[in-house]
C-alpha cells in the first residue's frame, strides 16, 4: 500500500494521517511496523519534570517527511540532521497534515540521546472549522473518540505525546468542549505514555475567537490548565513575559515561550540573534519554543551546514540548561546518521553518501571556547559509521594541558570501571602529545578510588589506569585494546571507586614537554566506551523465536 511503502522503490516509509476519517479509522497494521520506534526513552538527569527552564524544538522543514521519509535510510547528500540533543528537552515534529506521526527515525535518535518526541494535530482554515465541529461540538462520545485514537497512536508508534494546535475559529459548543478534549487527551495520554506529554499552541481564545495572544493570559488560560503546557505565538514582548510570569504561578516551567528562527512578523530576534529573544525568556524563568531551527540549513544553505549549526547553537549554549547521562554502558561513534561515506574499523567500506538518523549515535557536549577549542564533526574520516569528533584546539604557553568535557554524567559510580578509547592524532608533530581519559566525581567526603586507604582526589578527578591488554575473560569482547589501525590509537583504562558519583567525562590533551609558544592540536576522535564491568562480564541475553516474513527476493 502507498501509504506504508514508496511506490518508486517500494521501501518502507513514515507517513501522516488526513482529515478525521482516517485518524478514526487508524488501526495497527502489519505494514506499519517498520514506522514503531524501536530505541526506548534514554533516562536523563535531571528528569524533565524538574524545576528549572526547559528548551523544546519544533522543526517545520518545507511541509516535511522530506528525505527523512524513509525508514531504512537513504543515498541523500547533505541532508538535514540535528544533534544538539543534550542542550534541549523536547523534540516536536510538525506539519500541515491532521495527524503528524513522527517519522520513526527522529524518534529513534532523540530517544537515544533522552528527548521525548512529540507529534502534531493541527486544524486550520475552513476545514478546520469543520473538521472541529465534527468531533468537538458532537459531545464527550465524539471528541473522546479522536483523544483515544490519538493516544493509541502514540502508544503504538512509541512516541510520547501531541503537540495540539487548532488554528481556526470554533462554534460556542466546540469550544465549550475544547477543555474537555485536552483534559481527557492529556489522561489517556499519560496512562498510555510513561511521561507522556500534551502541549497546547497559544491560538484559539476561550470565547472560540481565533486570536494569537503571544502569552498566556485569562483568554487561553482555561487551556493551559487541562494539559501539560502551553507553546506561545512569537511576536510578544517583555510585558507580555513578565505577565506570563505572574499567572503562571508555579507552573512558570510549563510555558513554552515562541522564538521563530526565520524572525517573522515583530521579534526580538531570530537567525544569529535568537540568543536576545532566549536571554529575555531566562529572565523570567520561563521555557522556550525554538521554532524552525532548520533556518540554518535553509537559508544559509546545504554547504557550510554543519560549520554553521555549530555557530548557531554554540551562540544558544549560555541559555540551554543541559542533561547528563545516568546510566550505563555509554558507548558512541559520534556518527550524525549521515555520511559522505561508511566507515568500519577506521576503512572506508563504501564511498558514497548516506541519511539514516537510526543510526546516530548518543551525542556529546559540544563546546566551544573562544579561540581555545572547538567541537566539530569530521566527515572525512571516522573509525565507524559516517563521522568522527573533530577537536581543535591550542595549549597556551607553558601551559602543559587542556581538558575537553565530552559528556555530563550523574549516576553512581560501579565499584569497576572499564574505558576504551579510540582516537587519532593529526598535525606537523602528532609525537608531541599525549591523549588520555579523566573520570570526575560529585565532590563527597566519602569517594574513594581503589582500596579505602588512598586519600581523596582533589576536586574528584581521576585518570584512570592504563590497562596494556584487556582483563582475562574479556578479551574476546573488548579486542578494543588492540584494534587501532587505519592510523587511529587504541587505549583501554580501568577505573575503580568506591562511593563515588559520577560528574564528567572529559578528553586530557598534554604535552609531552610544555611549550613557550602556544601549541595547537587537531585530534579526531573515533569511539568512546564506559563500560561497568560487573554487566560487561555476564553473557548477553538469548534470543529466540526470531521469525521473517514479507520476503521478496530482487
Amino acid at each position: 500500500p502507498a501509504r506504508y511503502f514508496d511506490t518508486k522503490t517500494t521501501e518502507p516509509i513514515s507517513f501522516f494521517l488526513s482529515g478525521l476519517e482516517e485518524l478514526l479509522a487508524w488501526q495497527p497494521d502489519s505494514n506499519d511496523e517498520f514506522n514503531v520506534s524501536a530505541v526506548p526513552l534514554a533516562q536523563r538527569q535531571p528528569p524533565l519534570h524538574g524545576r528549572r527552564p526547559r528548551t523544546l524544538v519544533c522543526h517545520d522543514m518545507r511541509g516535511g517527511y522530506l528525505e527523512d521519509r524513509f525508514i531504512q535510510g537513504s543515498a541523500t547528500r547533505n541532508p538535514y540532521v540535528f544533534y544538539h540533543w543534550r542542550y534541549i528537552d523536547i523534540f516536536v515534529y510538525f506539519s500541515h497534515h491532521t495527524v503528524t506521526i513522527p517519522p520513526v527515525v527522529w524518534t529513534n535518535a532523540a530517544h537515544r540521546n533522552s528527548v521525548p518526541v512529540l507529534g502534531t494535530f493541527i486544524t486550520e482554515w475552513t476545514d478546520g472549522e469543520k473538521l472541529c465541529e465534527a468531533f468537538l461540538a458532537g459531545g464527550e462520545e465524539a471528541f473522546g473518540a479522536v483523544a483515544e485514537q490519538l493516544a493509541r497512536i502514540a502508544q503504538h508508534f512509541r512516541f510520547d505525546g501531541w503537540l495540539v494546535n487548532i488554528e481556526n475559529k470554533l462554534s460556542a459548543a466546540a469550544v465549550g468542549n475544547l477543555p474537555l478534549f485536552l483534559r481527557d487527551l492529556t489522561a489517556r495520554v499519560h496512562s498510555a505514555v510513561p511521561g507522556g506529554l500534551v502541549i497546547w499552541y497559544d491560538s484559539v481564545l476561550k470565547d472560540g475567537t481565533l486570536r494569537w495572544q503571544n502569552e498566556l493570559n485569562d483568554q487561553n488560560s482555561i487551556f493551559f490548565d487541562a494539559c501539560d503546557g502551553l507553546f506561545t505565538n512569537y511576536n510578544w514582548k517583555e510585558e507580555q513575559l513578565e505577565r506570563t510570569q505572574r499567572l503562571a504561578g508555579p507552573r512558570l516551567n510549563d510555558v513554552y515561550v515562541g522564538v521563530d528562527v526565520f524572525g517573522r512578523g515583530d521579534v526580538i530576534g531570530g537567525g544569529f540573534d535568537t540568543d536576545k529573544s532566549l536571554r529575555l525568556i531566562r529572565q523570567f524563568g520561563l521555557s522556550a519554543a525554538i521554532f524552525a531551527p532548520g533556518w540554518v540549513y535553509e537559508h544559509l544553505g546545504k554547504e557550510n551546514f554543519l560549520q554553521n549549526e555549530n555557530r548557531f547553537w554554540g551562540s544558544l549554549a549560555e541559555y540551554l540548561p543541559t542533561h547528563s547521562i545516568c546510566t550505563l554502558p555509554l558507548t558512541t561513534s559520534f556518527c550524525l546518521g549521515m555520511g559522505t561515506s561508511t566507515f568500519l574499523d577506521g576503512k572506508d567500506e563504501e564511498s558514497g553518501p548516506w541519511y539514516d538518523l537510526s543510526a546516530q549515535d548518543i551525542q556529546p557536549l559540544y563546546p566551544e571556547q573562544q579561540g581555545m577549542l572547538s567541537a566539530s564533526c569530521c566527515l572525512q574520516d571516522a573509525w565507524s559509521g559516517g563521522s568522527s569528533l573533530q577537536l581543535q584546539g591550542t595549549i597556551p604557553p607553558g601551559e602543559e594541558r587542556v581538558a575537553v568535557r565530552l559528556f555530563s554524567l550523574q549516576m553512581p559510580a560501579p565499584p569497576k570501571l572499564f574505558l576504551t578509547l579510540l582516537y587519532k592524532l593529526e598535525g606537523p608533530q602528532p609525537d608531541d602529545f599525549t591523549v588520555a581519559l579523566e573520570v570526575t566525581t560529585w565532590d563527597s567526603g566519602m569517594c574513594f578510588e581503589g582500596n579505602p586507604t588512598s586519600l581523596p582526589e582533589p576536586n574528584g578527578r581521576y585518570h584512570p589506569r592504563f590497562l596494556p591488554a584487556p582483563p582475562p575473560g574479556l578479551a574476546k569482547l573488548l579486542a578494543a585494546c588492540h584494534r587501532g589501525s587505519q592510523g587511529w590509537t587504541s587505549r583501554c583504562y580501568e577505573l575503580e571507586l568506591q562511593d563515588c558519583s559520577l560528574r564528567d567525562l572529559s578528553l586530557i590533551v598534554s604535552l609531552q614537554q610544555p611549550s613557550p609558544q602556544e601549541t595547537s592540536f587537531t585530534c579526531l576522535l573515533g569511539e568512546v566506551r564506559v563500560l561497568d564491568m560487573a554487566s560487561v562480564a555476564a553473557s548477553p541475553p538469548q534470543v529466540y523465536s526470531v521469525a521473517a516474513s514479507q520476503l521478496w527476493w530482487q
